[in-house]
């Protein structure tokens, strides 16, 4: 499947009317599924649906990264499956739980079945990693050059990973913020790329479920360039992780943690 298609348009406005044409992302269910059990169907952008698969898998606690042995695309009439096969243990583990539904791509939440699970406990990170910034000021920015699919369509989100001294060096898109971000972590952990090193860059908002995924990715430093939710900076304060926000125009606010965000080279006189 063609992650975009040309569809045909009326504009309309004060000089009169004209068909245009524009290239628009495609949508598509993907079910997620483990040892041929569906473990989830979201709606996704068509490409790097390995990369989803896995790092959906590992944010979601379906397995860990040596416990994925293979995965593979199936293309259907309906839609995509994403088919992991993980070890027995892990299959084990995940039988006991539920999580099977059809859910928007604004919906980073679809598919749990408790209030508990959609306020899961998460690991504590350390303190170590911080980034300057500059750099970070400047990361959204930098990662415009890797969103093709925007460029395009101007109709996809972006998360990219900034590693010191290297600038973006992984970058995913989709129609879902949330599939942008799990297509990143399982991007880099195919790749064995140390998120924990980095900082994880957004093109949307810091919501709660992007704070997780970050956590459970091991990564200390998030930065996007809108707003977090009061519940995100409070999930984020007590898993130890940075949210800087606004990060625009050689600025940024830091929310939480910001002794990351080295400014040692700024004149504070």
């Amino acid at each position: 499947m063609t992650p975009t298609r040309s569809i045909s348009a009326g504009a309309f406005g004060p000089e009169g009317a004209r068909d245009v044409a524009r290239s628009l992302p495609e949508e598509v269910p993907v079910a997620v599924t483990c040892n041929g059990s569906t473990q989830a169907v979201m709606m996704c952008s068509p490409t790097d649906l390995e990369d989803f698969a896995v790092g959906f898998a590992l944010t979601e606690g379906f397995a860990r990264r040596e416990q994925i042995e293979s995965v593979e695309i199936i293309e259907l009439e309906a839609g995509i499956e994403a088919r992991l096969w993980i070890a027995e243990e892990a299959a084990d583990a995940l039988g006991a739980r539920r999580r099977a539904s059809m859910g928007p791509v604004g919906c980073g939440l679809c598919g749990i079945d408790s209030l508990e699970q959609a306020l899961r406990d998460l690991p504590v990170l350390g303190q170590s990693g911080s980034i300057d910034l500059a750099d970070a000021a400047a990361a959204p920015d930098v990662l415009r050059a890797h969103q093709p699919m925007h460029d395009l369509t101007h109709a996809v989100h972006a998360a990219g990973l900034l590693m010191p001294g290297r600038g973006i060096v992984m970058a995913r898109e989709d129609v879902g913020r949330h599939n942008a971000l799990d297509k990143l972590i399982g991007a880099c952990g195919r790749a064995d790329l140390d998120m924990s090193e980095g900082a994880v860059v957004l093109t949307s908002r810091v919501s709660v479920e992007m704070v997780q995924k970050t956590v459970l990715a091991g990564c200390p430093i998030l930065i996007a360039v809108s707003a977090p939710t009061a519940h995100a900076v409070r999930l984020a304060d007590a898993a130890g992780v940075t949210v800087a926000a606004f990060a625009r125009a050689g600025r940024l606010e830091a929310f939480t943690h910001p002794s990351r965000i080295d400014r040692s080279h700024i004149d504070v006189a």
